[in-house]
């Protein structure tokens, strides 16, 4: 898999864009039950204050530095390294293309019925070769255990080589950790990469995404629900930036290697699930 680096107490996957292609591919060519994570700052600072969280991100396969600030952030604790962001609202349009082209399959897991359907319309305008072998709306609640069994079967049964989960931050990253061994596919937490997918919602141009500006504009769009997110969490990563720089300059050791190491396992099955 790919190299991770630390950003504060969280391990971020480094490499170039399509470096992170490859390795999605190969995950879901070798049916892992993986998952993979794009960690913007909202993340990075949910694992500061719930291990529990950090655990989640420890172990996924990979964790893209989904936000500008985390992926500066990967050059600033480990001696200027230069590392290029990694939105899963970038990825995920070239993961479907690569995917069409290699015959892979796919699945949409979240959000509601019609921006799936949106989706699905544009995959297949667009791209009429990539198979898309189901998708789905889970309720807005926590499902019962037979729900959810109900729900892992039918994915399965619909055999996906990449599982696309939209749940939101951090309930997607939950799930998909929860259901690491039960899914045989390699599951991504895209989250508003959907809707933007969908061309229900639009997004920066690049110059104003280079500069950084992605952060207000979500929040202008949705203030109520990311006010705070935005606001509290932002201050608290440059504050634990700050602090964790500071404590760099005066000595203290940062750890090297990471808690978990991830490696794709030689396929011995059709499936494997670990």
């Amino acid at each position: 898999m790919l190299p991770k680096l630390p950003v504060l107490d969280s391990w971020i996957s480094t490499g170039a864009p399509t470096s992170f292609v490859e390795a999605v591919l190969s995950l879901g060519k070798a049916r892992c039950s993986a998952y993979v994570c794009f960690a913007n700052v909202h993340m990075v600072v949910e694992a500061q204050h719930d291990a529990s969280f950090r655990r989640v991100l420890e172990h996924a396969a990979i964790v893209a530095p989904d936000g500008s600030p985390v992926a500066a952030a990967v050059g600033w604790f480990n001696r200027g390294k230069r590392q290029a962001r990694v939105a899963g609202m970038d990825l995920m349009p070239q993961l479907l293309a690569a995917a069409a082209e290699r015959g892979q399959s796919v699945y949409f897991y979240g959000t509601t019925e019609p921006v799936l359907t949106a989706m699905v319309e544009r995959a297949r305008r667009e791209l009429p070769t990539l198979r898309v072998v189901g998708t789905h709306s889970p309720p807005f609640r926590q499902l019962t255990p037979e729900e959810d069994a109900a729900e892992v079967a039918a994915i399965n049964a619909a055999d996906p080589d990449l599982l696309f989960v939209a749940l939101g931050c951090p309930r997607q990253e939950r799930w998909m950790a929860v259901h690491q061994g039960r899914i045989r596919a390699c599951m991504l937490g895209v989250g508003q990469a959907f809707p933007v997918y969908a061309g229900l919602e639009r997004r920066l141009p690049t110059w104003a995404r280079q500069l950084w500006l992605e952060w207000a504009y979500r929040l202008w769009l949705e203030p109520r629900r990311l006010g705070k997110r935005y606001l509290v969490t932002n201050t608290q990563f440059v504050y634990m930036m700050v602090r964790r720089s500071l404590a760099m300059l005066a000595g203290r050791p940062v750890p090297r290697t990471p808690a978990f190491s991830y490696s794709v396992p030689a396929p011995e099955s059709e499936h494997i699930v670990l």
